[in-house]
């Protein structure tokens, strides 16, 4: 990344991490926390995934969060609900990662909502994002025009999610459409779909993963799951899977129960 490219508000280095070989880590974070997501970054995380499904944080929360990923240099994508996919935009998400989606048609839909008009004869996808420079994706102004549109449409990051036996079932379509820049498994979501409560780590469950996995990776798009372990990351890792994520509570909530119980790690502080 330029100098010129970090004085930008618009953090779009996702984009070419996804269409790389690399293995990535980044975590779910939907505590309303900027300095949250700056720890983040001083760990070594390669992202952060800003939880705005099941997470508290408004918009302008949202806001400093990514303030504070961009500052630390950490890429951002920010999941949340689709009524929210426009404002998310122009508050400066780099990246969307959407919930629930069953279809190729529903994908589409979205890459229709994330990408701007683009003039006749352009390269690229044209959308249907609404246009306005005044935000803080554009500088609020500094950064506008023709060339916004263009990065934007580049830069942008979109991750769907298939939660559901039918979303499972269609990953091979959903990742194939243009637009499309990773697919996530959302192993909780498709265990309780399956009937399983949240016990993904059953055969028939697993076994629904792995297909997945492969099916996406079959497309060359990135294929991308939750991994709490090292072990579930190498398990997913050989069937395809490279973009993987933890969550922050998960690993808070930990790392206070080893501290209550005397069996707690040197800290620097």
């Amino acid at each position: 990344m330029t100098t010129e490219d970090h004085a930008r508000p618009l953090d779009t280095s996702m984009s070419e991490m996804l269409r790389g070989g690399k293995r990535l880590r980044g975590i779910f974070n939907g505590i309303p926390s900027p300095a949250i997501v700056e720890m983040c970054a001083f760990a070594g995380f390669d992202f952060v995934l800003i939880d705005n499904e099941h997470g508290s944080a408004g918009l302008e929360t949202t806001e400093h969060m990514l303030r504070a990923a961009r500052a630390s240099r950490l890429p951002a994508l920010v999941r949340c609900l689709e009524q929210d996919i426009a404002r998310t935009l122009d508050i400066g998400a780099g990246g969307l990662q959407i919930p629930m989606v069953n279809t190729a048609a529903h994908a589409a839909a979205l890459v229709q909502r994330i990408k701007y008009p683009l003039p006749k004869n352009a390269a690229g996808i044209s959308g249907q994002r609404g246009s306005a420079f005044s935000t803080r994706a554009a500088g609020y102004g500094a950064f506008g025009g023709p060339a916004h549109t263009q990065r934007s449409n580049d830069g942008i990051v979109l991750v769907v999610m298939v939660e559901t036996a039918e979303g499972a079932a269609n990953a091979a379509a959903i990742a194939a459409v243009d637009g499309v820049d990773a697919v996530f498994v959302g192993p909780n979501d498709l265990a309780h779909n399956m009937g399983f409560e949240n016990r993904w780590d059953a055969p028939a469950v697993q076994d629904v993963i792995e297909a997945t996995l492969k099916a996406i990776t079959a497309t060359g798009k990135c294929a991308g799951i939750l991994a709490l372990t090292a072990e579930d990351e190498e398990r997913y890792a050989g069937w395809g899977a490279r973009y993987f994520a933890t969550v922050t509570t998960g690993i808070i909530t930990k790392a206070l129960r080893d501290a209550a119980a005397g069996t707690r790690a040197p800290l620097n502080y």
